[in-house]
């Protein structure tokens, strides 16, 4: 599939989960966490194995696996007034910059307690916990993370026509959270209340955080006209992460593996979407692990991207001058 045609494509994805987004808000994100979401993880999982996770080292993904471990443990066996899951992501993310970076491992170790100093004072800050515990590993995740990846292959393409979908996915975005609700408020079915009861946290900070509300209660995200707002954002900014995904296949060619990995894949991928379909919290739970360890292998991408385009920019910058 030609450049051009996959960026009219995206644009077209955006459209149409932009309009599914806005009327059925917490339907269409059920659906693409519990289909789309689960074959994105593997898939792309597969992929950054076969880019070696853009790191320098061959085994600092084993580091990532390894705190994703100790997150996932400590989700379901909290400790006590501990900020420890929340700094685990930060120092992850911030680790990554030593991986991608630097072979020597003496200035990783500076690096990586660099990393630990700046945890420790990021800790203190009102809003910790929210940023990094609640928006990182979810609509930045999704949404920003998705936006700098198109935007650095946007720029290393040099095309002008792969800039469309950018302004869509922004346009779209500010439309959902802008535009009324009047008349288009629905009951909320108690299939979907109890579905996506463990993200109604992420809603709830999003509208006090941006002032779109005042709530009191993370139940009134699904009741409230600003909580019928911010799902349509929510479900649009995780269905266009997966989608996005899915659409350059031609060019990322995740789908080029060995052909029993592709099969196991797949298999392990129904057998996901079966267990969403006969419990869906069941397969949060299950899915659990599996969901956020792709974000933490994505980590060195993300930094990847964003000094990308800083080193993109510069040149274009230093090419006029």
């Amino acid at each position: 599939m030609k450049p051009n045609t996959i960026h009219h494509l995206n644009s077209a994805l955006i459209i149409i989960s932009c309009i599914v987004a806005f009327y059925v808000p917490f339907e269409l994100f059920l659906f693409s966490y519990g289909v789309l979401g689960p074959l994105h993880y593997l898939t792309e999982i597969g992929w950054l194995h076969k880019k070696n996770y853009f790191t320098k080292g061959k085994y600092d993904f084993l580091f990532l696996g390894v705190a994703c471990t100790l997150l996932v443990y400590w989700n379901f066996f909290p400790p006590r007034k501990s900020n420890l899951p929340v700094d685990i992501i930060l120092f992850s993310l911030l680790s990554c910059i030593a991986f991608v970076f630097i072979k020597d491992w003496l200035y990783r170790f500076a690096v990586i307690v660099m990393a630990l100093i700046s945890v420790a004072f990021l800790n203190d800050l009102t809003e910790y916990y929210t940023w990094v515990g609640i928006f990182l590993p979810t609509i930045i995740h999704v949404f920003i993370f998705t936006w700098a990846f198109m935007l650095y292959g946007t720029l290393k393409e040099k095309s002008l026509v792969g800039l469309i979908p950018i302004a869509v996915l922004i346009i779209c975005s500010i439309l959902l959270v802008t535009m009324p609700a009047e008349g288009l408020l629905y009951q909320v079915s108690e299939y979907s209340r109890i579905a996506y009861g463990m993200f109604a946290e992420l809603n709830f900070r999003l509208i006090n955080f941006f002032n779109l509300d005042q709530l009191s209660e993370v139940s009134e995200v699904f009741t409230t006209k600003s909580g019928f707002i911010i799902m349509r954002f929510i479900a649009f900014a995780y269905t266009y992460h997966y989608l996005n995904w899915f659409s350059k296949t031609s060019v990322i060619k995740w789908h080029q593996v060995p052909r029993p990995m592709l099969i196991g894949t797949l298999l392990t991928w129904l057998l996901a979407v079966g267990i969403y379909a006969y419990d869906y919290n069941k397969g949060l739970q299950v899915l659990f692990f599996l969901s956020f360890l792709h974000v933490f292998l994505e980590f060195p991408l993300n930094i990847v991207s964003f000094t990308g385009i800083g080193k993109e920019i510069g040149g274009m910058v230093k090419g006029k001058v």
